[in-house]
């Protein structure tokens, strides 16, 4: 009798599995701590409750979602577009490539601060630093894509008489997009972290802001309710959104079996 599972609810059974050692874990493990210190999960999920009751738990959410979504769209904006233009012309990319590594180096508490100096408590600071630790992330996928993009393909296309649209969408697009969205996935994760960098040090609203709150009256069954709804969150935009989309975008590839 074949006891195996359907391939196609290996991987979901395997996730459920992963979920509940790990809600094993740390069940154990908050056993013995104060619950003010290491709450288990009960705890948050009472906490997790009452803040589903309260007037401004959507809202915040709401608010910490779209400064984190218009952060991210405006960083795939600019930085496919610069990544592109550093890629096809080797010379200014070479010219401006110690900017970008600074750029890099330069920590989220620190635009955070810079924001606050420069756009004060609001959204506009948020933003800020969404852009700009994300941008470069994408910004350098792209640029790599297309500096990978196969020299022999361009000529031959400047041959055909392409114009440079159709050279861009047909030859430099597919060679880009999985770099694209390498960055993208990462860049959005940092994204919702650092908000909650600068909301913390810099916002009168949204989850950042409710989580020094909690953090400043020592509830620490309500930093935990916080913190897993921003990880169930980022994992429904991950597996609702992302997946779905680069799995349309990426049909052609065949899957490895394992």
């Amino acid at each position: 009798m074949n006891t195996r599972l359907p391939k196609g609810a290996r991987l979901p059974s395997q996730r459920l599995l992963l979920i509940v050692m790990l809600l094993g874990v740390w069940w154990l493990g908050a056993r013995s701590i104060p619950p003010y210190i290491f709450p288990g999960p009960y705890q948050v999920a009472q906490a997790w409750r009452s803040l589903l009751g309260t007037d401004t738990f959507w809202t915040d959410l709401g608010i910490t979602t779209w400064r984190v979504v218009a952060g991210f769209a405006l960083s795939a904006v600019v930085g496919t577009a610069f990544g592109l233009l550093f890629g096809t012309n080797r010379a200014l990319g070479d010219f401006f490539e110690p900017i970008l590594t600074i750029t890099n180096t330069i920590s989220a508490a620190i635009w955070a601060i810079v924001a606050l100096i420069w756009f004060g408590l609001s959204n506009a600071a948020t933003i800020f630093v969404v852009f700009m630790t994300a941008m470069p992330l994408i910004l350098t996928n792209v640029w790599t894509g297309a500096r990978n993009v196969n020299t022999d393909f361009v000529e031959l296309a400047h041959s055909l008489h392409l114009s440079r649209l159709q050279i861009a969408a047909k030859i430099y697009l597919p060679t880009i997009l999985p770099g694209f969205f390498a960055g993208a996935r990462l860049a959005f994760g940092f994204g919702w972290r650092v908000s909650l960098v600068a909301e913390a040090i810099g916002a009168s609203s949204g989850v950042g802001y409710r989580l020094r709150q909690a953090a400043d009256l020592a509830q620490t069954d309500q930093v935990f309710a916080w913190t897993l709804t921003l990880v169930v969150l980022m994992g429904l935009f991950e597996f609702l959104l992302i997946k779905p989309l680069e799995s349309h975008l990426f049909r052609w590839r065949k899957p490895i079996d394992a």
